[in-house]
């Protein structure tokens, strides 16, 4: 068979992070939701069918990038949503016959479609709304969860990670070394070479905690689940609890609750709570999240069609790609900071910052020049040996111009 993500209408709207990456490439407990799908349906998947502002994105591991949808194919077609997060430890799915377009659905929403081999596959206006598709077909139901928003990757987060280790290959591989302080030792795994300085505890009493291969822990640092640390990643003290983590990230402070993907630094103290950080994020020392508000309230989140409750009673920042922020930086409860913006200053911005501002110390929120966020940007990928490659450059050139509305 062969599998396509796609991003529906829906998923096209999750500011910030959609403007910048497809949704299958965000992190959910200890997987990619793309990831999440080739474990499911066990086969890579062959192409990722999303907005056409997002042609060249490519990162390690990533398929094609397609804007139509495929044509009838000699093997079966699955097209499957990339807000889908199957459960990967139920049973084999039982797959109909191939005669006939059968629909995929995760409780009662319909997250894509099973195509026989020739069979024409659905519209994309059917794409873009599964739940609006009419053609009858045999449904096949599939066990798991379907994001609706993008701060229920942070509600969701924890009980994720409890559901993926148990499908994941986490076996030791690592010992823990004297002077590391373990509480349910038996929940905890360790990746290749992972480094685990005296005074660093790990408690696993609340969820598992898996480390990938080559991460560091530093002395004082109190690991408690359920937790994922990608590959590489460094946390350099300080108390973390529930967090997904990486590849490749330098974190310290306070974080809970929080999902940080690959290539972002938190290197200094601060609070980062209930929050998720896009890839390639640097926020400066202090730089501090609130995640609830002082009445207790549910919090409301800026979207492209205005402010939504959540309906979740703690929701920290929610911050794009590439996006920076100075020392002392204070984001409040439910912020929206947009891929690109370089923020600093010892004033509050707003909660909705437009991807591409720059801004602070009191002063208005300005474009942030093209060439220069570039410039940044080849600059920080360059320190981590990573290439800012022709096709980066028009990507997020085109996300530039493509915001420049929500700009003015």
């Amino acid at each position: 068979m062969t599998l396509y993500l796609f991003d529906d209408a829906q998923a096209r709207d999750w500011t910030p992070f959609a403007t910048t990456r497809p949704v299958g490439e965000l992190l959910l407990g200890c997987l990619l939701l793309r990831e999440r799908a080739e474990r499911f349906w066990e086969t890579e998947c062959a192409g990722a069918l999303v907005d056409r502002d997002l042609a060249g994105f490519a990162e390690a591991g990533t398929p094609p990038i397609f804007h139509d949808v495929p044509v009838p194919s000699d093997e079966p077609l699955i097209l499957f949503s990339s807000r889908a997060a199957p459960n990967l430890v139920a049973a084999p799915l039982p797959l109909p016959s191939m005669e006939t377009t059968a629909k995929l659905m995760i409780g009662d929403e319909p997250v894509g479609w099973i195509v026989p081999p020739g069979a024409a596959p659905p519209s994309i206006g059917d794409l873009m709304s599964p739940d609006t598709a009419t053609p009858e077909a045999p449904i096949v139901q599939i066990k798991g969860n379907v994001v609706g928003r993008p701060w229920d990757l942070i509600a969701m987060n924890g009980a994720q990670i409890r559901e993926d280790m148990p499908a994941l290959s986490t076996g030791g591989h690592s010992s823990i070394p004297e002077g590391v302080h373990c509480v349910g030792a038996e929940q905890i795994s360790l990746g290749h070479g992972v480094h685990l300085e005296p005074g660093v505890v790990l408690d696993a009493s609340n969820g598992p905690i898996h480390l990938s291969d080559n991460v560091e822990v530093r002395a004082f640092t109190r690991l408690a689940g359920p937790a994922f640390v990608g590959e590489g990643t460094r946390l350099l003290g300080g108390a973390f609890e529930a967090v997904s983590i990486g590849p490749h990230c330098k974190i310290r402070g306070e974080v809970g609750s929080s999902v940080v993907l690959g290539y972002s630094n938190k290197a200094h103290d601060g609070y980062l709570g209930h929050s998720y950080l896009g890839k390639w994020v640097n926020l400066g020392a202090l730089t501090t999240t609130s995640d609830l508000k002082n009445t207790y309230g549910t919090v409301r989140a800026p979207t492209p069609e205005g402010l939504v409750d959540t309906g979740l009673q703690k929701i920290g920042s929610m911050i794009g790609d590439h996006a920076k922020t100075g020392i002392g930086t204070m984001l409040s409860t439910g912020s929206v900071i947009g891929a690109g913006s370089n923020l600093f200053g010892d004033v509050m911005p707003p909660r909705s910052v437009p991807p591409f501002t720059w801004g602070g110390a009191g002063t208005a929120l300005e474009e942030y020049d093209l060439e220069r966020f570039l410039a940044v940007a080849e600059r920080t990928m360059g320190r981590r040996s990573v290439t800012l490659r022709d096709e980066d450059r028009t990507l997020l050139s085109r996300a530039w111009e493509k915001t420049r509305p929500d700009r003015s």
